[in-house]
């Protein structure tokens, strides 16, 4: 049978994943709404000069 406490003793995460999750928290990303608004904001403008 597993020990689940032997085995959370035993477990590191990988760097990899660590490096990845700083990337992300450093970077200011815009979340799909912001890009949708952008995209109508856009798409207006566009409209208002023809």
């Amino acid at each position: 049978m597993i020990n689940f406490e032997e085995e959370l003793k035993k477990f590191h995460p990988s760097l990899e994943v660590d490096d990845a999750a700083d990337a992300i928290h450093q970077h200011d990303l815009s979340d799909v709404a912001e890009i949708i608004v952008g995209m109508l904001k856009d798409e207006r403008l566009r409209n208002d000069e023809v």
